[in-house]
């Protein structure tokens, strides 16, 4: 990430609660997620309540409120990854993690997200473990393609 001080990030912006959007997006960028410190910091320079930050970034799924894992994991559930069990793969993840979506291991090894849609549908269930897409997915192939992340 640069080395951008989050003030000087800040300065980039007018004081005006319509950039809170911009400002969210080079935050996180620089940062990889929202912390409290930021939400804060971003509060002051637009004038707005913390509360409106996070009503907005919240609505959002592109923002993140904890520190991104080493490994990222977006299982889909969209309309062919639901009906071919993504729902049941995204269970499995939680429970193998003990996370929730939106979050990150204890040991920051994987974060992991739900995602509306890979597109990869014909291919459905649909897991990518960071840039590598993973088709027809089953809790047994999941199983393995964790087994072996903890290998490595």
């Amino acid at each position: 990430m640069a080395n951008v001080s989050l003030a000087s990030a800040l300065n980039r912006f007018e004081r005006e609660p319509g950039n809170l959007i911009p400002v969210l997006q080079r935050v996180q960028h620089l940062r990889g997620y929202l912390s409290q410190d930021a939400v804060h910091s971003i509060a002051r320079h637009l004038r707005i309540s913390e509360n409106a930050i996070y009503g907005v970034a919240s609505f959002y799924a592109q923002f993140r409120f904890h520190p991104p894992g080493d490994n990222h994991i977006r299982v889909c559930t969209g309309t062919a990854c639901h009906v071919k069990g993504g729902e049941q793969i995204l269970d499995t993840v939680k429970r193998k993690l003990n996370i929730d979506t939106g979050e990150t291991t204890g040991d920051g090894r994987y974060d992991l997200d739900r995602v509306a849609c890979l597109g990869c549908c014909a291919l459905a269930p649909v897991v990518m473990l960071n840039d590598k897409t993973f088709s027809q997915m089953s809790v047994i192939k999941l199983q393995e393609i964790l087994d072996e992340q903890e290998d490595d």
